[in-house]
């Protein structure tokens, strides 16, 4: 019978273990109809019987050792089960939050593209300011910045002198 299986008067426990179980009880309480026995008159049978009882008690002793392990597996089956939930529940959130950042990523392109647009703009507007006719009076003949601080009073004392 495949591993797992159950006969169904145990639930829970495999066959392998319910079939060990069984005879190791029918070994321990015999039942009322058991065939006669023959007496035993010699000590091989002695050692026969011996032999037996040896060889019952190691597959008992297997046979806890597979019912931990059965317990273990079942064990790990409940925890590995655990682990893929929560590694479901992981991928979900890193999948939102790759989404989240694949947004932002394109809003800020997006205002890179604006700051861009804005610079070249403002360098445009100040381009246009430098460039644009003032009604400012230009005197021709006289150097650069020659009025110094204060081009009022320059030109009240050079005007008059220059008439």
């Amino acid at each position: 019978m495949p591993r797992g299986k159950t006969l169904g008067k145990t639930p829970g426990k495999p066959a392998r273990q319910l079939l060990f179980s069984e005879a190791l009880c029918q070994q321990k309480h015999p039942s009322k109809e058991d065939p006669p026995s023959f007496p035993r008159s010699s000590m091989a049978d002695d050692a026969h019987g011996t032999t037996m009882d040896r060889i019952l008690q190691k597959i008992s002793a297997v046979s806890r050792k597979l019912d931990g392990m059965d317990r273990a597996t079942v064990a790990l089956t409940a925890e590995t089960r655990s682990m893929r939930l929560d590694i479901a529940g992981f991928q979900s959130q890193i999948s939102a939050l790759d989404q989240r950042v694949a947004t932002m990523e394109t809003q800020v392109a997006s205002w890179t593209d604006r700051d861009q647009e804005l610079l070249h703009r403002c360098s445009k507007l100040i381009d246009l300011e430098d460039r644009s006719p003032r009604n400012n009076v230009c005197l021709l003949g006289f150097p650069e910045d020659i009025e110094g601080a204060d081009m009022f009073s320059y030109l009240r004392e050079t005007l008059p002198k220059l008439s």
